[in-house]
C-alpha cells in the first residue's frame, strides 16, 4: 500500500501523530543503541539501516490504516494495532517506572509523548469506525475516492483568476497580532509529521541531556569532595589551595550557567521549527492579494461536481502573469518567518532568485533523493543545533559571569566599570574614525548631484589629487584597523554559523560554496519536488484535462450505447454527416455560395436549387 507524503493533504495531523509515536524508537536509533549483531566499525551503517527498516516496518500499519481507502476495515485493524502498542508500552512503564537519574517516574517522563500519540490514534480510529458505519451501514467494503484537486488548491487558482473585491474581511486579534494563516495553502503531511516528530525528539533529547547532566554533576560532586578534603588536610595553606578554590568556583558557575541556558537554547530551536510552519501576512500593495476576501461567496471553492474550467471561462484571465507581479519582484507580500511558504510561493510565481545560481536547475535524481532524506535530516539538524546552541550560550554565560558578575561579587566593581568605559571609548573612537572617512569622502571627493531629485551623489571622483593623498596617508592606519576587522569577521561567522546550524532552509556557507552544504541541498531538492507535484496552477490544469477527457469518453459511451440499443437500422456516420449538412444549408442558404464546388460531381445544380427556393 503506497504512502503519499508529497501530495497528501488529508489526515495530516493523524500522520503527524503517527510519526510522533515513533519518537522513542528514533531516539534509540540516534543513540546507536540498536546493536543486534556484532559487526566491524565500518559496517555500523548497515546495522543502522536494518534498524531503520525495522522501526519503519513496526509502525507501518499505522500509516497503512490511515491511508487505506477501505475505511471500515482499516479502522478496525488500526484500532487493534494501536491498542496492542498502547498496552505493551503501559506494561513496560509499569514494570520499570523508576530510573537512576530522574528517580521516580523516569519511564513516564520518557514515554508519555508516545502514550499520548497512541491514545490519539485510538480515538482517531474509533472516529473512522463510527463515520464508516454512519456513511456505509453494513459490512460491505466501500472505497472512498480521493480527489485529484484539493479544495485549497482550487481556491488558490480562483483567487488568481477572479477580480478581488475592494472590501476586506475583518481580521481577529489573533490574526492581526500573532498568526495569520492562508486558507488557500496547506502543508503536506510530510511537513506536519516532520515537525511533530522533531518536537517530541527535541523533548526527549533534552531529557537525555538532563540525565547526562545529573550524572556529570554527581561525578563532579565526588571530585569536589576530594578537593575539599585536600584543602582541609593542608589547613588551607597548601600551594594548590588558590587553584583549587578557583576550580571549585568554575565548576559551580558552570553548573548554574548550564541549567539556566537550557530554556533559551530550547526556545531557539522551537522558534526554528515554528519558523518552518509560520504563515505570512500580505501587504495591501500586492495586486494579486489586494483586497482579497477569501470568506466571500465569490471566492468559495467549487464543489466536487463543478469543474474549474467553467469558472475560468466565465471569469477569464483577469490577473496578470505572476512572474511580472509584485510577488516575483519581492515588493508584494511581507513574509513573517515563513521559510516553506515563502519559498513555495516564490517558486509558484516563477521566481528562483532567492536560490543560489547552482540550485536553480537541480538534478531530478538529486531532488528525489533529497525529499527522501529531508525529514530525517531536519530532525537530526534540530537536535545537533540544540546541543551546539546550548554549548554556545553556556560559553557566553560563562564570559558574562567572569567579566561582570563575579568581579562585582568579589568587590571589584570599580575596576569593571573602568574597563567597560575604556573599551567603550576605544570602540567609539574606531567606529567614529570609520564614519569620518565616509563623511569626508562624501563631502570632498564626490562630484555634486546631477539633479536636485537625486538621493545620492554620482560615483565620480572630485579633487583627485587630494583624494590620492587622503588614501595614501590612511593606508597604514587602515592596515592596522584591518586586523581587528578580520577578528570581528571571524567571531561573527562563528557565532552566526553555530547559531543557525539547525536551520537548513538557508546556507551558512559563502557564495560559491553552497553545494558543500548538504542540509541546504536537501531543502532545495525538497522544494522543487513539492513545486513540481503540488503547484495549484499545474494541478488545476491537469484536473481540467482529466475532467474533459472523462466527459468526452462518457459522451461517446452514451452515444454508442444509444445507437446500439436503437430499434431502427444502423446509419453510417457519413450519411448522418451529409444529412446534418443538408439541414444546415437549408436553414442557412447564404452559406451555399461560400462552399467549394467539386467539378464533375453535379453539385452545381443543388446549390442553385437552394438559392432559388430561398428567393421564392
Amino acid at each position: 500500500m503506497p504512502l503519499d507524503f508529497v501530495g497528501t493533504f488529508s489526515n495530516r495531523w493523524s500522520y503527524g501523530i503517527a510519526f510522533g509515536a515513533t519518537a522513542n524508537k528514533v531516539m534509540f536509533l540516534f543513540s546507536e543503541g540498536y546493536q543486534p549483531l556484532q559487526v566491524p566499525q565500518w559496517a555500523q551503517a548497515f546495522v543502522l539501516l536494518i534498524g531503520g527498516f525495522e522501526v519503519g516496518l513496526s509502525h507501518f500499519p499505522f500509516f497503512a490504516c490511515l491511508s487505506s481507502e477501505f475505511r471500515l476495515v482499516s479502522a478496525i485493524l488500526g484500532f487493534s494495532y494501536s491498542l496492542i502498542w498502547f498496552a505493551v508500552t503501559i506494561l513496560h512503564v509499569a514494570k520499570c517506572p523508576h530510573g537512576q537519574f530522574l528517580g521516580r517516574f523516569q519511564s513516564v517522563v520518557f514515554y508519555w509523548p508516545s502514550l499520548l500519540c497512541l491514545a490519539f490514534l485510538l480515538g482517531r480510529f474509533l472516529h473512522m469506525f463510527a463515520k464508516s458505519l454512519r456513511d456505509h451501514p453494513g459490512w460491505e467494503l466501500q472505497a472512498e475516492p480521493k480527489p485529484f484537486l484539493e479544495v485549497h488548491q482550487a481556491e488558490h487558482v480562483l483567487r488568481l483568476l477572479r477580480r478581488c473585491p475592494l472590501s476586506e474581511k475583518k481580521k481577529s486579534w489573533f490574526q492581526t497580532r500573532i498568526y495569520e494563516w492562508d486558507p488557500c495553502f496547506q502543508f503536506p503531511s510530510r511537513m506536519i509529521g516532520t515537525t511533530v516528530l522533531a518536537f517530541i525528539c527535541l523533548y526527549l533529547f533534552m531529557v537525555i541531556e538532563f540525565c547526562v547532566f545529573i550524572y556529570v554533576r554527581d561525578e563532579l560532586a565526588v571530585f569536589e569532595g576530594k578537593l575539599e578534603s585536600y584543602v582541609t588536610s593542608t589547613n588551607k595553606t597548601g600551594a594548590l589551595t588558590p587553584v583549587i578554590l578557583q576550580v571549585k568556583e568554575l565548576i559551580s558557575v558552570s553548573k548554574e550557567v548550564w541549567v539556566v541556558t537550557i530554556l533559551p537554547a530550547a526556545l531557539t530551536c522551537v522558534t526554528y521549527l515554528f519558523h518552518i510552519l509560520a504563515c505570512y501576512r500580505c501587504l495591501k500593495t500586492c495586486p494579486v492579494f489586494k483586497g482579497c476576501r477569501i470568506g466571500d461567496k465569490s471566492h468559495q471553492a467549487p464543489s466536487r461536481g463543478i469543474s474549474l474550467k467553467d469558472t475560468a471561462r466565465t471569469e477569464g484571465h483577469r490577473s496578470s502573469n505572476l512572474k511580472n507581479s509584485s510577488m516575483s519582484r519581492g515588493d508584494g507580500p511581507t513574509y513573517l518567518g515563513s521559510a516553506y511558504i515563502m519559498h513555495m510561493k516564490r517558486l509558484w510565481s516563477g521566481d528562483r532568485q532567492f536560490l543560489p545560481v547552482k540550485f536553480r536547475s537541480p538534478s531530478p535524481s538529486e531532488s528525489v533523493a533529497a525529499i527522501a532524506r529531508y525529514s530525517g535530516w531536519q530532525i537530526a539538524y534540530v537536535l545537533w543545533g540544540y546541543l551546539i546552541i546550548h554549548v554556545l550560550q553556556s560559553l557566553c554565560g560563562l564570559g558574562l559571569m567572569y567579566s561582570l558578575v563575579l568581579p562585582v561579587a568579589h568587590g571589584q566593581g570599580l575596576e569593571v566599570l573602568r574597563g567597560l568605559g575604556i573599551g567603550t571609548l576605544t570602540v567609539t573612537v574606531v567606529v567614529g574614525l570609520m564614519v569620518l572617512q565616509v563623511r569626508v569622502a562624501a563631502t570632498f571627493f564626490l562630484q555634486p548631484k546631477m539633479s536636485p531629485a537625486d538621493k545620492q551623489k554620482p560615483l565620480a571622483l572630485h579633487h583627485r589629487s587630494a583624494f590620492h593623498n587622503f588614501s595614501y596617508f590612511l593606508f597604514f592606519y587602515n592596515a592596522l584597523l584591518g586586523l581587528g576587522a578580520c577578528l570581528s569577521r571571524l567571531l561573527l561567522s562563528c557565532i552566526l554559523g553555530t547559531w543557525l546550524i539547525a536551520r537548513i532552509d538557508r546556507t551558512i556557507l559563502q557564495r560559491g560554496y553552497e553545494r558543500a552544504d548538504m542540509g541546504f541541498r536537501a531543502w532545495a531538492g525538497m522544494l522543487f519536488v513539492d513545486h513540481y507535484h503540488t503547484n495549484p496552477a499545474l494541478v488545476s490544469f491537469c484536473h481540467i484535462l482529466m475532467t474533459g477527457h472523462r466527459e468526452r469518453k462518457l459522451q461517446k459511451a452514451v452515444k454508442c450505447q444509444f445507437l446500439n440499443q436503437s430499434p431502427g437500422p444502423r446509419v453510417s456516420a457519413r450519411s448522418r454527416t451529409r444529412w446534418l449538412l443538408l439541414q444546415t444549408l437549408m436553414n442557412n442558404p447564404t452559406l451555399v455560395t461560400l462552399r467549394k464546388s467539386k467539378e464533375g460531381h453535379g453539385t452545381r445544380q443543388f446549390p442553385q436549387m437552394l438559392l432559388t427556393s430561398s428567393e421564392s
